[in-house]
């Protein structure tokens, strides 16, 4: 059986694509389809060092789809030359059903339509995708991979709200967190940095995006996450509050006559960096606090205020920690966030290396003070690689692998 994946994210107006080599994890050939629903979208496909960049018409994610295939077509590498082995779909919400990657079947798409409630920006888009692709590809394994699945190992505790029960029971009302395939690859790659077992590794990893989440991990398991009933909940982020008074829609709806999808929409899409400063660009927060700034120096302290808060209490919650690790575009390439998240927290055995920290180096490296008792990693993700690895283990026969 082949070893390459084509890995598909389809999202409600765009749809990233990847063929990946599930043994090595090299994207032999990826891609972006932007701007779906509109008389000219965008296609930039990469085969290797060579990228194609062009406009094309995408009414519909079924062009969204068949547009990469004719990429590989012209542009290569030729699907029909590696000969796929599965299917891998990206899907946001598997709420408290799907703690695996499970093979896409009729049955699978109605469990997923039934928790459009609970990300009804997201799952809806990963069926279009899925149902696109299995009438493109019908005689190829598709595997629905969730991003809630890794943190299923909750304990009961982290996950329940204090609300009353019948919630919980009749309406599925608890923690489920996100960034779940993030975060499964970049503790395991950290626990290998480290020089020890993920079973024996206590991480805090803080996946930091335009979405952002802080994740405990103890023993290779998810046992608290920032995000909750939906990816709303935690850190500040791109356009998300992160954390608010619970009171807030009810105190704008009184002052302002607001609706509550009139909250939803400021919370998740005009609030966090983007509500502070007017973008959700972090790299020109960077730009403009380097300036004098004063609203950009306000929003970069509010950000790395919220860090420093989940990083101390994941702290309390593991009762002792290996690593600290930052992953994501912001974790991985803006050292002034590295520092400014951990500062002050020396007596948690916490420390940067300002001359490792700010080196511009890529790839997994710590950038933790020589002798401080937690390390710094920073740790690149490729939730590819893991969406491929977790569908060729679901799909390829024992004595395959």
């Amino acid at each position: 059986m082949s070893d390459h994946v084509l890995v598909i994210n389809a999202g409600s107006s765009s749809l990233k694509y990847s063929l990946v080599d599930a043994d090595d994890g090299d994207a032999v050939g990826s891609g972006l389809v932007e701007r779906i629903g509109e008389q000219v979208g965008r296609l930039v496909h990469r085969n290797g060092d060579a990228t194609t960049d062009e406009e094309r018409e995408v009414r519909s994610h079924d062009d969204a789809l068949r547009i990469p295939l004719d990429a590989f077509c012209r542009h290569g590498p030729s699907l029909d030359d590696v000969q796929l082995g599965a299917i891998g779909h990206r899907v946001v919400h598997g709420g408290d059903r799907f703690s695996e990657p499970t093979l896409v079947d009729d049955e699978l798409v109605r469990a997923v339509e039934e928790l459009v409630p609970l990300a009804p920006l997201h799952n809806p888009a990963n069926l279009e995708g899925i149902e696109v692709a299995r009438h493109l590809f019908p005689d190829v394994a598709h595997v629905a991979v969730f991003d809630t699945a890794f943190h299923h190992t909750l304990p009961a505790h982290a996950y329940t709200y204090a609300v009353p029960r019948y919630l919980a029971e009749d309406h599925h009302v608890r923690r489920y967190g996100f960034h779940g395939t993030s975060v499964a690859f970049v503790s395991r790659a950290a626990a290998d940095l480290l020089g020890k077992p993920p079973e024996e590794s206590r991480l805090i990893v803080l996946h930091l995006g335009n979405g952002a989440s802080a994740t405990a991990v103890d023993g290779g398991r998810s046992v608290e996450t920032s995000m909750g009933l939906t990816p709303l909940e935690g850190l500040v982020m791109g356009t998300r509050s992160g954390d608010v008074d619970p009171a807030l829609p009810a105190y704008l709806h009184r002052q302002l006559g607001w609706s509550a999808d009139h909250v939803d929409r400021m919370l998740n899409r005009e609030s966090g960096l983007k509500g502070l400063v007017g973008f959700n660009d972090f790299r020109e927060l960077v730009r403009l606090r380097a300036e004098g700034d004063d609203c950009a120096e306000l929003a970069f302290q509010v950000y790395c205020h919220r860090l420093r808060k989940y990083v101390g209490a994941y702290y309390a919650v593991l009762g002792e920690v290996d690593a600290v690790v930052f992953t994501g575009g912001i974790g991985e390439h803006s050292p002034d966030v590295r520092e400014g998240a951990l500062s002050g927290l020396g007596r948690l055995g916490i420390a940067v290396d300002p001359g490792m920290n700010q080196a511009d180096e890529t790839g997994p490296r710590r950038v933790s003070a020589a002798g401080a008792e937690t390390a710094v990693l920073v740790v690149p993700t490729n939730e590819e690689w893991e969406i491929a690895r977790q569908c060729l283990a679901l799909v390829r026969p024992t004595s395959d692998k």
